[in-house]
């Protein structure tokens, strides 16, 4: 099938936020991306996102989302994000 656009009709590959997850530093299963959590940075008093990530073993984990490049730090109040 082609549309007017000239595209076709097959569905286009999306890449999911998953495909690069990390593995859980407590059991080293896969980790599922959890959302976003708006929050205030202590160190620079700044309001900015965390990232959640959560394993099958209910683990909760997250790190802050504008600095990928630092570990992932165990949440604090894992029971409001399972």
């Amino acid at each position: 099938m082609r549309f007017a656009s000239g595209r076709s009709g097959r569905s286009v590959r999306v890449r999911r936020m998953t495909d690069d997850a990390p593995a859980c530093p407590e059991c080293s299963q896969p980790m599922k991306f959890g959302g976003f959590l708006l929050a205030k940075r202590e160190d620079d008093g700044r309001r900015t996102c965390r990232a959640l990530w959560k394993c099958a073993g209910r683990h909760v984990w997250w790190r802050w989302a504008d600095r990928p490049e630092e570990p992932l730090e165990a949440c604090p109040m894992p029971e409001l994000f399972r």
